[in-house]
């Protein structure tokens, strides 16, 4: 007899054990086992816990190729599903094989597992393994497929309901309970409050630091007190959820006429607005995608959206200064240029009317659009072109963990025509118009960040922490993905014959960038440099981008007067007429801005069941070598969080959201 020892690991998610009976059947080169059930003495598979067994046979056999897992009733107990993590066979040569499973199996459920070495399409020798591998990809094209969301979007998945997803990629039982805990808690304060439901106006600006009794943090305390000023205005361009808006400005747009009279005062002395286009110190935002984008209406009337220009300049303290704002594309007399000497609330009206526009651009384009929403677009192709045993799939899939659920659960809640986004200024079918020409506008270097800051010109305006984590991030995240690859993938010949791979990117560029060429995105992939950086740019986007862009959210947004997606009043036209009623008349009312508040909570809340990023909990490789990388990469990610530690120690404004240790390894809220 030849003996084969198994080690069977149940997951330790929240009811992963069964008392169901286990069976196993192993196949190899040589033949297949007996089906065998898995007991011993005691109670098996239980959550957390690993069983050792033994299954005998009469002979060797041979390579082992698949590992056949059965779950039949015990008795007449209801199901209980059971969350397998791992298999671990011992052959009679003495190797150990890792199957990873890390998937719920119900009774009566086929599941065959692929283990040892990571493998591509065209490395499969045996017939078995050959046309398993092609059963498992038709079965995946016909689970997961693609659906339309609106024309000009990228497209999604196409479950509709949340019960329609496979356990295993759908959203922890213990996350979902948490999440509901803080809702109700948040629900119950703003009830008692009188706060939620109240179409009332906010009688003072103040009464807004009631909305809440614990839930501040030090950095939404620091907004609060400072909204107004212009140097934390223009710190927020580089530094708040929104850091990819502004460019270096070498010559004024013609339809921003701003005279050397009118910014003189807020220059160098001495110093023109020649003198500092030239230098490099002079910055814009322009939210030109923005015009003519129909707006929802608001008691009958349309609300109004500033498809402004914000000019801003580095002054010598290094603080980047807003200095003259249009609210419209189009210069006239009822679209005056605000100037920082104007009336205060005629300068902080334009303020806020620049923030409302970059509010929008932020949700739809840069938060929803390209993170979420590309998340998504890698994930379902991922999980349509390549086979679990395949090295990408094993490196990839970490990083979509929630993600498919959680975006169709925003898309209802948050981003859905009752959602809310749909209470902002432009309304659900101006947010989709939005998200439409921000797509259409994308290209493949925006979304690499060294090209993306070289492109704006922001190589070396100071005191910009998104773009000095950020690049080191992404170095650290290419070493990782340089390694892993060309591991895998010795030659660009290789790379060519990969036919997963293949459908993988043109799935991407397909579904993802709608085939539009002038994008820069790839179709293919030729060389194994080409892989490298679509991977990084991949990974960067889903943890480090997503954190930059989500993180934030109730620091900078919980204080609405600084950011809102809503203002209710048209934008001022003229100056000198404006005082603090108008702004609190601009201002949403008290049930919008709690809902507001309570929504960036439950956002930026952290769940105890958080993965950080670069962490890999699920052991998917067998070889040792793509173990070690991911070892040299937590170190890397290790030794600059404690550096961006330090230096935040420094600064009054301290910057964390990229520091690894505040960055999920996912899009998963």
């Amino acid at each position: 007899m030849t003996e084969y020892k198994l080690e069977v690991t149940t997951g330790d998610r929240q009811n992963a054990g069964t008392w169901d009976h286990i069976f196993i059947t192993l196949f190899g080169t040589e033949g297949q086992s007996e089906r065998t059930e898995l007991d011993n003495f005691g109670i098996d598979f239980t959550t957390g816990k690993t069983g050792n067994y033994t299954m005998s046979t009469n002979l060797s056999l041979g390579k082992l190729l698949l590992v056949k897992v059965e779950k039949d009733p015990f008795l007449f107990l209801p199901e209980d599903e059971w969350y397998v993590s791992k298999i671990v066979v011992t052959t009679p040569e003495g190797e150990a094989i890792l199957f990873p499973c890390y998937r719920w199996i119900s009774r009566g459920e086929l599941v065959e597992l692929r283990g040892g070495r990571a493998l591509k399409v065209f490395e499969e020798d045996h017939p078995m393994l050959i046309d398993h591998r092609k059963q498992e990809l038709i079965l995946k094209k016909s689970f997961y497929q693609w659906k339309i969301l609106a024309e000009g979007l990228c497209h999604i998945n196409s479950f509709t309901k949340i019960s329609e997803f496979p356990d295993d990629i759908r959203i922890s039982k213990s996350k979902l309970t948490e999440f509901d805990d803080v809702q109700m808690k948040v629900g119950i304060e703003l009830k008692l409050k009188g706060l939620l439901g109240s179409n009332e106006q906010w009688e003072s600006i103040e009464d807004m630091k009631k909305i809440f009794w614990w839930k501040k943090t030090t950095m939404s305390e620091y907004v609060s007190e400072h909204w107004k000023e212009d140097d934390f205005y223009g710190f927020q361009f580089l530094n708040a959820v929104n850091p990819n808006v502004i460019k270096r400005c070498s010559e004024l747009p013609p339809n921003f006429p701003v005279t050397e009279e009118m910014v003189k005062p807020f220059l160098t002395e001495g110093s023109s607005l020649q003198k500092e286009l030239k230098k490099g110190n002079i910055f814009l935002s322009d939210q030109k995608k923005m015009d003519g984008i129909p707006t929802r209406a608001y008691n009958g009337e349309p609300l109004h959206v500033t498809p402004g220009l914000c000019l801003l300049y580095v002054n010598p303290e290094n603080k980047l200064m807003p200095i003259a704002i249009q609210l419209h594309q189009q210069p006239s007399e009822l679209n005056p240029i605000f100037l920082p000497s104007d009336l205060e609330t005629d300068w902080l009206l334009a303020k806020m009317f620049i923030r409302n526009a970059d509010c929008m651009d932020h949700q739809a384009a840069e938060h929803l659009m390209k993170t979420h929403y590309l998340a998504e677009v890698y994930a379902v192709a991922t999980l349509r072109s390549f086979s679990v045993i395949h090295p990408l799939y094993k490196l990839l899939f970490p990083h979509f963990r929630f993600t498919l659920h959680t975006n169709t659960r925003s898309r209802k809640s948050i981003f859905g025509p009752d959602g809310a986004f749909s209470k902002s200024s432009l309304g659900y079918d101006g947010m989709t118009e939005l998200m439409r020409r921000a797509l259409s506008e994308m290209t493949f270097s925006s979304l690499c960040l060294p090209e993306n800051i070289t492109e704006r010109g922001l190589e070396s305006i100071p005191n910009f922490y998104y773009r000095d984590d950020g690049l080191k991030l992404w170095n650290i995240i290419n070493r990782f993905v340089k390694a892993v690859v060309e591991y895998y993938y010795p030659s660009d010949s290789e790379v060519c014959k990969d036919t997963e791979l293949q459908e993988w990117i043109s799935e991407i560029f397909t579904h993802g960038f709608l085939g539009n060429t002038a994008s820069g995105f790839p179709a293919s992939f030729q060389t194994v440099e080409e892989v490298i950086k679509f991977i990084t740019m991949l990974i960067f986007t889903v943890t480090v981008q997503h954190a930059a862009v989500n993180n934030g959210q109730f620091d900078y947004y919980s204080w609405v007067p600084n950011g809102s997606i809503l203002l209710r009043k048209p934008p001022p036209t003229t100056k000198g007429q404006s005082s603090m009623k108008t702004i609190l008349e601009t201002l949403p009312d008290v049930d919008l801005t709690v809902r507001i508040a309570a929504m960036v909570w439950l956002l930026n809340h952290k769940y105890t069941d958080m993965v950080f990023f670069g962490s890999y909990p699920e052991e998917r490789f067998h070889e040792p070598a793509p173990k070690q990388m991911m070892k040299e990469f937590q170190a890397e990610l290790s030794d600059l969080s404690e550096a961006i530690s330090t230096r935040n120690l420094q600064l009054e404004r301290p910057y964390r959201y990229l520091n690894p240790t505040e960055i999920e390894n996912s899009v998963a809220n």
